[in-house]
């Protein structure tokens, strides 16, 4: 890498580029009309060698800078996504800076298999884009590109500078970045990542490692440390706090002391993030397979408050609770573990059951039944909830029928009990009754128990013998009566009164004459 720096900067400088709307020379004309072939080359190789000579000039002008080559460092192309390498290798042959950024360039280094794969250049996404038939552009805060292949998503980001108040950069009140579009080289990007473990490049053009900051040592330290000022930096961004949380629960990093001071006093900036963009790192913090570790780390930094604040109330009111949410996200680690599908619809339901049931009462005390009652108390606390992080209705559906299933469990017999164990939701129900009696839920502990172990023991039974024991009938003790419906009573010949001449008499009302009879019917008439 350093022997191609100096070869770079040993090349004679190119000449200064022309105007628009300014003729070129007759030279330089003339050799435009020459081969067609030749005129695209060149203008690749000018364009290649202004890149290289940019990058180089970058990384020499540091002294700090570290340049790993390939004998250096454990990143091989073979573990690289093939997409990622087709991304990368078609802006290097356009004549741009390409290079594989940010986490998947850590877990290399660590030897995990990354999950995505992200690259930075200094092609601009309007450039990237017409490389790129398969390229969507988005964001609004900062223009990305995706480069679609399939489901899989390739995210290409320009190198980025500092951002001042013009029209591209600009900060709210708090410090908060609000819109960030100010593009510049690779030794001005490495100053906007957030953590120095994410802070290294790998650069395609000789499959070097460049670290600018020290990340290197600090992922063989095991250390997660914030790049720049610290407070600055939370509030230029104050989800930091919270990927500082997951990174931490899940490489087993430890926070240092400067990164970790500050978020004790600046967690209640999460109040000023769009509900959406929280709810979408709830799901990385618990869905990562360590969201046992991300849950001790949100209470200790006291975090969960700004998530779920309901649910943090419910934890220092009673610690049962604690203990249920914590088997719930050993149990969904388990689950990532082996493999096994995960909704993030369970968690979102024990982090707000003890809100909804503690509710309920107040419903029932007005006469309302149980399973009405707790549809209405799950209506308040989402319709609360979705002030701090908003979860989608698709799981909040699944949410409600987790908890209307609890108020079905006890029903052993009969098509009710056959209803529940066809339920869409049974599992999940299930596995619910089975963390409360596990967790020792108050006033309930014996029933859940003996629910658990019945439900468990009837999933076990082929389908004739859960309905033979879903229908069986009890042959003691009498069987019940049927009750008759009353029918109406036939008139007697006897209650009919006979005439002086032998024919029936009409039954008049006491005191009334056939004379004021004939009078009504005409009237009625």
């Amino acid at each position: 890498m350093l022997n191609w720096i100096k070869k770079t900067l040993a090349k004679k400088r190119l000449p200064a580029k022309q105007p628009v709307g300014k003729k070129t020379s007759r030279r330089s004309s003339g050799q435009a009309a020459g081969k067609a072939t030749g005129k695209g080359s060149r203008r690749r190789s000018k364009k290649s060698s202004r890149s290289a000579s940019t990058a180089a000039s970058t990384v020499a002008g540091n002294k700090d800078v570290i340049v790993l080559s390939r004998s250096q460092h454990g990143i091989s192309r073979n573990n690289i996504d093939d997409h990622a390498l087709k991304v990368l290798y078609r802006l290097h042959k356009a004549g741009y800076h390409a290079c594989l950024v940010g986490g998947a360039v850590r877990d290399l280094l660590l030897g995990h298999k990354p999950k995505d794969f992200d690259v930075a250049t200094d092609a601009t996404p309007e450039q990237v884009s017409k490389l790129f038939r398969n390229c969507r552009l988005i964001g609004r805060r900062f223009r990305l590109a995706h480069i679609h292949f399939g489901r899989t998503i390739i995210e290409v980001a320009t190198f980025r500078a500092d951002h001042d108040m013009s029209q591209l950069g600009i900060q709210d009140d708090s410090g908060r970045i609000v819109r960030d579009n100010v593009f510049g080289e690779l030794a001005d990007d490495v100053w906007r990542r957030d953590f120095t473990a994410n802070a290294l490049y790998y650069d395609i053009a000789d499959f070097s490692v460049i670290d600018f900051v020290g990340g290197f040592e600090d992922i063989q330290k095991k250390r997660l440390h914030l790049i720049g000022d610290v407070e600055t930096r939370y509030r230029e961004d104050p989800v930091r706090m919270l990927r500082a949380i997951r990174f931490s629960a899940k490489l087993g990093f430890e926070i240092d002391e400067k990164s970790r001071t500050p978020i004790y006093s600046l967690g209640h900036l999460l109040q000023d993030i769009p509900p959406a963009r929280l709810y979408e790192e709830i799901l990385k913090l618990f869905h990562s397979g360590h969201a046992v570790r991300s849950f001790e780390l949100l209470l200790e930094f006291d975090l969960l408050q700004y998530l779920f604040p309901e649910a943090a109330i419910s934890i220092k009111d009673d610690e049962q609770v604690k203990k249920m949410l914590l088997i719930a996200m050993n149990n969904t680690d388990d689950r990532i573990l082996n493999d096994m599908r995960v909704t993030p619809a369970f968690l979102f339901a024990a982090l707000l059951w003890q809100p909804v049931n503690s509710r309920v009462k107040e419903f029932t005390d007005k006469g309302m039944p149980y399973s009405v009652a707790i549809q209405k108390s799950a209506t308040r606390i989402l319709s609360q909830q979705s002030k701090s992080a908003s979860i989608p209705k698709r799981f909040t559906s699944t949410m409600r029928d987790i908890w209307s299933l609890q108020t079905r469990f006890h029903y052993r017999a009969g098509k009710r009990a056959q209803a529940v164990l066809e339920h869409e939701k049974f599992r999940a129900g299930y596995d619910f009754l089975c963390i409360r009696a596990q967790a020792g839920e108050a006033g309930t502990v014996n029933e859940l128990s003996q629910d658990c172990e019945w439900w468990t023991d009837i999933q076990k039974l082929s389908p004739e013998k859960q309905r033979n024991m879903l229908f069986e009938t009890k042959k003691s003790g009498k069987p019940k009566r049927r009750r008759r419906s009353k029918k109406p009573k036939a008139s007697h010949p006897d209650h009919s009164t006979d005439s002086v001449d032998g024919s029936k008499a009409e039954n008049k009302p006491e005191g009334q004459t056939d004379k004021d009879l004939t009078d009504k019917d005409q009237a009625d008439k």
